[in-house]
């Protein structure tokens, strides 16, 4: 009997460690991501640049080519009017981040980020467009 209830509550000690790691690492995620929207709206590429993975600012090579690459491709992420965090799911080892984000224009649009920690933090190692927008009411 003793055993049993030493085996529940170790169980239950387990989730929440695990429950409260993992509330931490999306927390640190979405501040990463939210850096980089709020560099964005200040039109502080350098800072955005800062937020990309090394793999990511080893492409582009600096915040000048990331800055066209962002305002060309990824406008709606540039000049933004809300973003909502949606669910941060693994997959395979990789961490992905569902982000809404509505432009200025009010057009919503649904992004995946993958995440990925470096000893700096958790960095944006890739964005991707899930679905077209659509007009809000």
């Amino acid at each position: 009997m003793r055993s049993t209830v030493l085996s529940a509550l170790f169980g239950m000690v387990v989730v929440l460690i695990t429950t409260l790691g993992a509330t931490a690492q999306q927390a640190d995620i979405e501040s990463t991501i939210t850096g980089q929207f709020e560099a964005f709206k200040a039109d502080d590429f350098e800072g955005a640049f800062q937020f990309a993975s090394p793999n990511l600012q080893m492409m582009f090579q600096s915040p000048e080519n990331f800055k066209r690459m962002v305002t060309t491709g990824y406008p709606m992420v540039w000049k933004h009017a809300q973003v909502r965090f949606l669910d941060l799911r693994e997959t395979a080892g990789t961490f992905w981040q569902k982000v809404q984000v509505t432009d200025l224009k009010g057009l919503t649009y649904l992004l995946d980020y993958q995440m990925v920690e470096t000893p700096d933090g958790w960095r944006i190692a890739a964005v991707q467009l899930l679905d077209a927008p659509s007009v809000s009411a």
